[in-house]
């Protein structure tokens, strides 16, 4: 149980345990936290990619990408693609489990809170502004954010040794803080394929109390998006080689 798929796995898995759990208590009715607002959202997410981070490394994933797209970056920046189709089924399945243990957690929850578009908010993202050109863009803006800041912070460029350790995750939990405030209101910033689509099937097959539809039509920005920024910052950070 010591390997890079189970450490993407249940790193993806805690990431979004707790990432949809912070929108699920600040959006479900009964819930303390309820109306609490974005700064507990973006704050919320930062500590479920800090703790998604130690876990993954933690079982064996020294990498923990707990993305797609951070996935991809690393393939088009190597040029080594050998475990990009394993690693993005870890992060798929873990994000598919997190949602569901989310639902399971909240479950009394479900029925007395009435609106259904705020339930599939809590798993999964949409635009602000139905804007899908715009929405596409923002999410391969957030997403090369994303991943050439993370590059940064482990680069020789900042030190020839790399972060303190344990710093390093510190790091990009802040980096996820950032994104959220400055660049997340426009589309929820999945920047993650696995964030979004995972817990959006979740929602599809869960028998979540007065759901509604899971909005299919919307589903391929968050998926395309991060895909296409995460390969433009590979590519870039494969010809800047920091």
């Amino acid at each position: 149980m010591h390997s890079p798929w189970f450490g993407e796995f249940i790193g993806t898995l805690v990431l979004i345990l707790l990432g949809n759990g912070v929108n699920a208590g600040v959006t479900l009715r009964k819930s303390y936290a309820a109306d609490a607002g974005w700064m507990v959202v973006t704050t919320g997410w930062a500590i479920a990619v800090l703790c998604g981070v130690l876990v993954a490394q933690a079982f064996g994933s020294p990498g923990a990408n707990l993305n797609p797209a951070i996935t991809l970056s690393t393939a088009v920046s190597s040029g080594d693609y050998s475990q990009l189709l394993s690693l993005w089924s870890a992060q798929m399945l873990g994000a598919i489990c997190g949602a569901a243990m989310m639902a399971l957690h909240y479950a009394p929850h479900w029925s007395i809170t009435p609106d259904p578009a705020a339930k599939l908010g809590i798993f999964c993202t949409n635009g602000a502004i139905h804007h899908p050109i715009s929405n596409f863009v923002g999410e391969v803006i957030g997403t090369m954010v994303l991943v050439i800041v993370a590059g940064a912070i482990f680069s020789h460029g900042v030190s020839n040794t790399g972060p303190a350790a344990g710093m390093g995750q510190w790091l990009v939990g802040s980096l996820v803080w950032g994104i959220g405030l400055s660049l997340g209101g426009t589309t929820g910033y999945a920047i993650n394929p696995a964030r979004d689509l995972g817990p959006r099937l979740a929602h599809a097959l869960l028998p979540i109390p007065g759901k509604g539809d899971s909005n299919w039509g919307y589903a391929a920005i968050p998926v395309l998006g991060p895909l296409t920024g995460g390969a433009l910052a590979g590519i870039l950070l494969h010809v800047a080689k920091i």
